[in-house]
């Protein structure tokens, strides 16, 4: 679900690479042009004016763009030109690198992709970085955050909504049985949390609420500062309720001394062909305002009118 505004009549690729392309002649970039062509282009489109403008030029636009873009702006434009499963593969190897206990990007990728597109994402990596995901994932990564992080990010969901009831049953007292042990890396939670598909795991934590009168979450925030609960807590959210993440990571984004352009960029770029619409309406309902007003409330320029553009603002 797109919630891009495209103009009603589409230049072709070899007319928006021949404007990307006036965008960086001249006296100084023009910005404007960028955000109209490639603001209001789907993936698919995108990709094809890659293509094009390698073949038509002899450079990769990437390396244009990157060449004559500066700061948050120039971050947002190269990773929305990006195919989705290469911003994957790039977003997750910077977590690797760069990882702290409360990074939670990789297990974001991990629970709120396709199972299709998680396999896309790894393959991407192996092609970019010449080794596996999981294999940065789980040298980067110690102890319980590894249990986790490893299996999840070689995930293979089931995909449909069959559930099964019984399993759900047993495996929701098993999670209770763990939660009020305060066994929290527990083999057989890891399990079921990182190999049930999606459905099977909402009934089992519906069951779990309605056997136990407790929300699973509720139950795992024991210790607030333990950033393991921390990260099985945001587990169980983009597995369940991904807009709430979502949504979250925005008002905190948004919501605090000096904006996390990074969070917010990575957001915006990453769910805006997809889910982005029910996001806005879980922001709003949240924070009683529109997201639009607040990214325009705390950003600026070029970057906040990409970022409107990509999340489907009328005016940008």
């Amino acid at each position: 679900m797109s919630t891009l505004i495209v103009p009603a009549t589409i230049p072709s690729v070899s007319e928006d690479c021949e404007q990307l392309r006036k965008a960086f002649e001249g006296w100084g970039t023009n910005e404007k042009l960028i955000i109209s062509i490639l603001g209001h282009r789907n993936a698919a489109q995108r990709k094809l004016i890659r293509q094009t403008y390698a073949e038509t030029y002899g450079e990769d636009l990437l390396k244009a763009l990157d060449k004559e873009l500066t700061h948050d702006f120039e971050r947002a434009v190269l990773l929305w030109a990006l195919e989705p499963a290469e911003r994957d593969a790039l977003l997750a190897n910077e977590a690797t690198k760069r990882w702290t206990s409360s990074n939670q990007v990789l297990m974001e990728i991990a629970c709120t992709r396709s199972s299709h597109d998680l396999l896309l994402a790894r393959q991407a990596y192996h092609a970019r970085y010449k080794k596996s995901l999981e294999e940065d994932v789980a040298y980067h990564t110690t102890g319980d955050f590894r249990k986790l992080l490893v299996p999840l990010v070689s995930a293979y969901r089931y995909e449909g909504d069959e559930v099964n009831m019984t399993l759900a049953k047993s495996e929701a007292k098993l999670l209770h049985e763990k939660i009020s042990n305060k066994a929290y890396n527990d083999e057989d939670l890891i399990r079921i949390l990182t190999t049930r598909s999606k459905a099977q795991i909402n009934a089992t934590l519906n069951h779990y609420k309605n056997e136990f009168k407790n929300d699973i979450e509720k139950d795992l925030e024991a210790d607030p500062k333990d950033e393991f609960l921390s990260i099985l807590r945001a587990t169980i959210k983009c597995l369940t309720r991904s807009e709430e993440y979502f949504e979250k990571v925005l008002r905190l984004a948004i919501n605090k001394q000096g904006t996390d352009e990074g969070a917010l960029t990575r957001v915006v770029t990453t769910r805006a062909e997809i889910d982005m619409k029910i996001i806005k309406d879980e922001y709003h309902k949240r924070n009683s305002v529109p997201l639009d007003h607040a990214i325009a409330k705390d950003t600026r320029g070029d970057y906040e009118d990409l970022l409107l553009a990509l999340i489907g603002h009328g005016d940008a």
